[in-house]
């Protein structure tokens, strides 16, 4: 298994990025976080400078800008942050031998598929935030050999702010929740994605591979999911569409991901969407 002594987490006090760096320090006391106010990686400079300084051993890249809407009236934001950043951090690795992982999204497809999509699949994004990710992939694969590419999707954490935050929110409120029923996906559990990722760095695990929780529901199910774990099934949910919504960003409307993949390398699936979600509300308040 390889070994690493260094390794640095860009973005560690994100929802993934946070939980990520808990779990390596716990293995790799020397483990460095970095977020925007140390090293901005939009700046060229200063990856170069900043990542020489501390000399890790492995980059692990959960620096994003994740506001889907607002990437499209931030079109240049985004592409600094989700395509250059990623290519500058893969340049600085190069030059420094060191390994680079980095995280992307189920939004990079379109949703028409109807079955889960494998890592060779062809990509093809609907929105600003997807393109941008996918310029980012496309980055780190032109500029390094050694690199894991990690897609995820419809993330949830002990760290908010997400979705399921969101609904025991509204719901405390009295609000009426209504929730589009038209997007499908994986829901996945920030602290199961981080140990994969340990693993997977362990492994010498390379190229790309798709990780989310086992099993797949539209944002209605996984809202009525929250409400029944937290004893608040009597909260009105109502479905809606994604026309009815009318979000800025188009999302795709089928982004499972297959975990074919994942399964051969670790030798079992991850645990089911709902399994993760019951123990993140048995500790969340």
């Amino acid at each position: 298994m390889a070994k690493f002594e260094r390794p640095l987490v860009m973005g560690h006090k994100g929802m993934l990025g946070s939980q990520l760096y808990l779990i390596l320090r716990k293995l790799y006391p020397a483990t460095v976080g970095l977020d925007i106010e140390e090293l901005d990686i939009t700046d060229q400079k200063q990856v170069e400078d900043v990542l020489s300084h501390h000399k890790p051993e492995v980059i692990i890249n959960c620096a994003a800008y994740t506001r889907v809407d607002a990437c499209e009236s931030n079109r240049e934001i985004a592409f600094r942050v989700n395509r250059d950043g990623p290519r500058y951090l893969a340049q600085a690795a190069a030059r420094l031998n060191t390994r680079l992982v980095h995280l992307s999204t189920d939004y990079i497809f379109d949703g028409k598929k109807d079955s889960p999509y494998l890592e060779e699949d062809q990509p093809h994004p609907i929105s600003v935030y997807g393109e941008s990710k996918l310029r980012g992939e496309e980055a780190v694969m032109e500029t390094l050999d050694d690199y894991l590419i990690v897609r995820t999707s419809w993330l949830f954490g002990v760290k908010g702010p997400n979705f399921v935050y969101s609904i025991l929110s509204q719901a405390r409120e009295g609000k009426t929740l209504k929730v589009v029923n038209d997007q499908v996906g994986s829901p996945t559990y920030t602290a199961d994605l981080s140990r994969a990722i340990v693993k997977l760095l362990e492994l010498n695990c390379q190229g790309i591979i798709n990780f989310c929780n086992y099993g797949s529901c539209s944002w209605f199910d996984f809202a009525r999911a929250i409400l029944r774990f937290k004893g608040m099934s009597h909260v009105e949910v109502q479905p809606i569409t994604s026309q009815q919504l009318n979000c800025p960003a188009r999302r795709p409307h089928f982004s499972v991901l297959s975990l074919s993949r994942i399964k051969s390398v670790l030798g079992a699936y991850p645990r089911p969407w709902e399994a993760a979600l019951a123990e993140l509300l048995s500790i969340a308040d």
